[in-house]
């Protein structure tokens, strides 16, 4: 059996799925961090794939651009969460509505 594009395109249709329905059902902030993960990750198996397929490596690069864009997002996002964890002792969404109280 030969993996081709449409096998890595479902997968990351899937991967993409779950990140966004864990997005929108759970209410815990750094769960919602992880499925944006999960959704960048689908992004990188989509550029991979095309590039991969087309022989080009400009979806490489953008693999590695969206690489360094999650990286920034995970620093940035955790340092707010424990910052907001200190000050309010509960990371849930529902229960943050504003930034200072």
């Amino acid at each position: 059996m030969d993996v081709g594009l449409n096998h890595y395109l479902v997968l990351a249709a899937a991967v993409f799925l779950v990140g966004m329905v864990g997005f929108v059902i759970r209410r815990n902030t750094l769960v919602m961090l992880m499925c944006v993960e999960l959704m960048l990750s689908s992004a990188n198996l989509v550029f991979a794939a095309f590039s991969r397929e087309l022989g080009d490596v400009a979806g490489h690069v953008f693999v590695l651009m969206n690489f360094a864009v999650a990286a920034a997002e995970v620093a940035i996002g955790l340092a707010i969460l424990v910052q907001i964890f200190r000050l309010r002792h509960t990371v849930d969404a529902d229960e943050l509505t504003t930034l200072m109280e």
